[in-house]
């Protein structure tokens, strides 16, 4: 029996950007291989999400690596006109054997390269959003982005995005070819993107497109011990000893919003990023249908001002960084040489 759709109107990235779902599904959980048991999962997921009305969907050369894009290429046959696929690249994939020993790469004949890859891996003849992960500290944002506007011309892409990228290094890239957006972490106990990015995006017209939008785990209420905690953020700052105790009181909150709203914590944590704006659509993971059901069920959650006034009562007393490698987070690439760009 088929769901009923979002009760929402679509929100657009950017000004010129895609059409989407106000809520997307985030497919890096789907990395740990592409078997038949994956496979039978990421099909039962991607089905279910269309039905319910869902459009964007996220994934990554370097989850898995590989095995992201494979199973959603897979999941997405015969449906393809159904959705957005949104793909990221910048992260080598030979990171521990790169003869330059290069972890990020945005040098445009690996942007070149990568695409191919990414198309190959989807079965797909075009990407939707193409983002770059993370902003190459030693290439001009100008050069990257210049060949990203050649994979546009080329119809390989539709639009381009940023992810996590430094707020000047946004306003260059914009500058070379429009951004439709970025994916920043945002989320009730992450809100760096608030004090120069967003703005800036705004001003740009650029989408933003949250990831991590439930603290990982932490705002939906599953996390009462450390037994709760998942394999993949076990070792993440703000599941360490010192953070825990601390982090779990700021989640309680939200756990008894959610219980004077009828609803799931995570629930009241994906719409208050919904209410940042309509041009904010958040792309929370998950390999599991009934959680899907629940975060899609988020679009329509009203929050009284009492409970955005609790809500906010917990901004900026998170414990523990939100990123166990910060060197990434908001790089600024560098000025091009002598303004010569790579368009």
């Amino acid at each position: 029996m088929t769901e009923a759709p979002l009760r929402t109107d679509r929100r657009r990235l950017g000004s010129g950007g895609p059409e989407v779902s106000a809520i997307g599904l985030g497919f890096m959980s789907f990395r740990a291989g592409s078997g038949p048991d994956d496979e039978k999962q990421a099909k039962d997921i991607v089905d279910a999400a269309i039905d319910l009305g869902v459009t964007l969907f996220d994934t990554a050369d370097i989850y898995g690596p590989e095995h992201s894009e494979i199973l959603l290429g897979r999941a997405i046959r015969g449906r393809r006109d159904s959705v957005v696929i949104a793909t990221k690249f910048g992260n080598r994939l030979d990171r521990g054997t790169s003869p330059d020993g290069r972890a990020l790469d945005g040098r445009p004949e690996y942007v070149r390269s990568a695409i191919e890859g990414s198309l190959r891996r989807l079965g797909v003849d075009h990407i939707d959003l193409y983002y770059q992960h993370r902003v190459d500290p030693r290439v001009p944002i100008e050069d990257t982005v210049g060949a990203l506007a050649e994979l546009v011309q080329a119809g390989k892409v539709r639009h381009i995005g940023l992810s996590e990228p430094g707020p000047q290094t946004l306003r260059r890239a914009h500058a070379v070819h429009p951004i439709a957006a970025i994916q920043n972490e945002w989320s009730l106990f992450t809100r760096d993107i608030e004090g120069e990015t967003a703005p800036i995006a705004r001003e740009l017209g650029i989408g933003i497109v949250p990831y991590s939008p439930l603290g990982r785990g932490w705002l939906t209420g599953r996390v009462q011990s450390r037994d709760n905690i998942s394999g993949t953020h076990r070792d993440h700052p703000r599941f360490s000893d010192e953070a825990f105790d601390r982090n779990r009181a700021l989640a309680d909150t939200v756990v008894a919003v959610a219980g004077e709203l009828g609803v799931q914590p995570g629930q009241v944590a994906l719409a208050w990023v919904l209410s940042r704006g309509h041009d904010v659509v958040p792309i929370p993971g998950t390999r599991h249908v009934g959680y899907l059901r629940e975060n899609v069920g988020a679009v329509g959650i009203e929050l009284s001002e009492d409970h955005l006034r609790r809500l906010e009562g917990i901004a900026g007393q998170v414990a523990g960084h939100r990123s166990a490698r910060p060197e990434h987070l908001g790089t600024e690439a560098p000025q091009a040489d002598s303004g010569v760009q790579n368009r």
